[in-house]
């Protein structure tokens, strides 16, 4: 008799770097366990660590907490460095120009793009927020580059439509309207209604 097929956990890679905007990668990990029944691996490099403790003054084991698994970036032997290891996809969030670059030109200088590397040939959904402005060319091209293999650049901009009251509603809306592109249950965006005409 066979054994019953046992599919995979859902599970969601979130990276970290060094561009400003840390609080977009911790909320989509807050987000994550609200939502449930995804296992999320977190990477943060170097860079990032810096912005979180400048932009948030958490610790590494306030952010460690909120991850179910956690990668060392040195560490390219990892599960998720192999296309064998099934994910839903990868955000980077926030992603800097270096990392982008990276991504970009195949590099797989460390377990963060070699895990968007992976993400990418396997063609599941790789979302990089990035974070700069203004944008040189080198920028651009690089952002063309990732779209063509396949990735989404996803500048996390934030929505007035939604009539935001603070920062924290504007980022939950960006990180509500990243996780919903990678369909893990019920949308956690709003749907746009339409403008209403006023009467004349």
């Amino acid at each position: 008799m066979n054994a019953p097929h046992i599919a995979p956990p859902r599970r969601l890679i979130v990276a970290i770097t060094g561009a400003t905007g840390a609080i977009y990668g911790v909320r989509i990990l807050d987000m994550l366990r609200r939502v449930g029944g995804v296992e999320s691996h977190l990477l943060v490099s170097s860079a990032g660590w810096l912005n979180i403790q400048h932009e948030l003054q958490l610790t590494k084991d306030d952010v460690h907490a909120r991850a179910d698994v956690v990668h060392s970036v040195r560490d390219v032997g990892a599960s998720i460095a192999s296309g064998s290891f099934a994910t839903d996809g990868m955000i980077i969030a926030p992603c800097s120009m270096k990392t982008l670059a990276s991504v970009a030109h195949g590099l797989s200088d460390n377990l963060i793009t070699r895990a968007a590397d992976v993400t990418l040939k396997e063609r599941r959904r790789l979302v990089l927020l990035v974070r700069e402005t203004p944008l040189n060319l080198a920028h651009l091209r690089n952002m063309t580059s990732v779209t063509e293999m396949g990735g989404v650049i996803f500048p996390p901009l934030p929505a007035f439509y939604n009539q935001p009251a603070s920062i924290d509603e504007m980022v939950d809306h960006t990180v509500a309207r990243v996780l919903d592109l990678f369909a893990l249950g019920p949308a956690l965006s709003p749907a746009w209604q339409g403008l209403r005409e006023s009467a004349d």
